[in-house]
């Protein structure tokens, strides 16, 4: 089995609570279980309220949810203006910011994360996550025993 949904959404904070809770209602009715749906939502959060305070509001962005019964894979993708993605690689944030921990949270949570930005072409930031499910749920009864 596997699921493959794309929403687009205007860039307003207003449309973070929507992604999140079409991705989470998604993963719960699938069986993941509540910790690993908590991890997910906070990573897809980060990572939309991300597009929407650093691509100035140009265009749509759109989610990409993945799930089969192994792992989850989020892409949220934007049209701004793009940024050097190896500037973020093993980058802290500053301890006494308000703001910057975005990326270092969805690192902490998901297995993966990457991301692809080109300049006038945006950027994705790309999420994976190893599923734990609810035993006798959708997904669980799915997996394969491994020889």
């Amino acid at each position: 089995m596997r699921l493959e949904v794309a929403i687009c959404l205007p860039e307003e904070a207003e449309t973070v609570a929507l992604a999140r809770t079409a991705v989470t209602s998604t993963l719960t009715l699938f069986g993941v279980t509540p910790e690993c749906v908590d991890e997910i939502a906070l990573a897809l959060s980060e990572a939309c309220t991300n597009v929407i305070q650093h691509a100035h509001g140009r265009e749509d962005y759109e989610v990409q949810l993945g799930v089969d019964d192994e792992r989850c894979e989020l892409r949220v993708k934007n049209a701004g203006e793009g940024f050097d993605a190896f500037t973020l690689i093993g980058v802290m944030p500053d301890p006494f910011s308000e703001k910057g921990r975005g990326v270092a949270i969805m690192r902490s949570v998901m297995d993966s994360v990457d991301f692809t930005s080109e300049p006038e072409a945006g950027t994705i930031v790309h999420l994976v996550k190893t599923l734990s499910l609810v035993a006798g749920g959708p997904l669980s009864r799915q997996r394969r025993d491994e020889p």
